[in-house]
């Protein structure tokens, strides 16, 4: 039975691509739209690539709507070094067929949870967060009607991996993150805390390779592509894999534990911009704002992403 009914807001990206592969998958996740956003590669290009991902799995009755072009507060950034300059380099896979809604991402969202029964339409947010702050800032009201925010985003242990302070989707759009953080909107982070846990190894990405399936051969493809960057950056065992920790938390929340936690994001400082401060020991008495995960079952994160690939064509 469906437990979650969830818009993903995404910048496909490799990791982005295997959390929708995940979702939809899932018989616990009903994906009722995507909408893109500028972040890893062009909106542009992340709206194709939420088409190719959907037609690779052959769910093209789910509408993408393309949404912010450019971040709020500051000149763009990609992160086409890591994704390649398709943002899914690795597999080969066909230009898209299938429409791009003309709606706007954000006018899409505003009017998708002001019909929706209050609570019941979550968000899960894989990129920056620039679609969901302008919706907040033309339509204040959809903060009370969401029934959560879950995003992949921040970093307090692990530091930044786009600046030595920020991670990429923060720093992508910091005051899109603000003004989301300061919305009171029930808000879920998976912070490069946990996803720098789920490492794919060798080992993991051989289960995935044995797999049977497009989408898996794809994801493989993908995935030893980007991580090249990775394994060279961080000479770990297996490199990290961000997005698919979201809709992970949805399907099997005990996988991960956090606290919740005050976050507010470095502005104005040139050192420290898209920094999440997290305020983890309640120094400073400010009142919660996020529920901040910081553990993860990583084995377990990797059985379920293997078993439910394998449910896919």
């Amino acid at each position: 039975m469906t437990a979650h009914r969830i818009i993903i807001d995404t910048d496909p990206g490799v990791d982005d691509a295997l959390a929708i592969m995940l979702a939809l998958a899932s018989e616990q996740v009903e994906v009722q739209a995507l909408i893109s956003v500028a972040g890893n590669v062009t909106v542009e290009q992340t709206a194709r690539n939420a088409c190719r991902i959907l037609e690779l799995a052959g769910r093209t009755e789910i509408p993408v709507h393309a949404g912010c072009a450019r971040p709020i507060g500051h000149t763009s950034v990609s992160a086409s070094h890591i994704h390649g300059v398709t943002g899914m380099d690795g597999p080969d896979l066909p230009p898209p067929t299938m429409p791009i809604q003309t709606q706007h991402g954000v006018d899409y969202l505003v009017d998708a949870l002001r019909t929706a029964p209050y609570g019941s339409l979550s968000l899960v947010m894989l990129g920056p967060m620039t679609n969901l702050a302008m919706a907040l800032v033309k339509a204040p009201d959809i903060a009370t009607r969401l029934r959560r925010v879950v995003a992949m985003g921040g970093a307090w242990s692990e530091g930044g991996n786009i600046t030595p302070t920020a991670e990429f989707n923060f720093y992508a759009d910091p005051e899109a993150a603000d003004i989301v953080l300061r919305s009171d909107i029930p808000l879920t982070l998976l912070p490069l805390d946990v996803t720098h846990q789920c490492l794919t190894t060798p080992q993991r990405l051989a289960r995935l390779r044995a797999l049977p399936g497009r989408c898996a051969a794809a994801a493989v493809a993908m995935l030893e592509r980007a991580g090249q960057f990775d394994l060279a950056k961080y000479g770990w065992a297996g490199a990290p894999l961000h997005d698919p920790c979201t809709i992970a938390s949805l399907i099997a929340p005990d996988l991960f534990a956090g606290r919740r936690v005050n976050v507010t994001i470095s502005l104005h400082d040139a050192l420290t911009r898209g920094m999440s401060v997290v305020d983890w020991w309640g120094t400073t008495q400010r009142p919660a704002n996020a529920m901040f995960m910081r553990q993860v079952d990583a084995d377990g994160f990797y059985d379920l992403l293997t078993h439910h690939l394998a449910r896919l064509p």
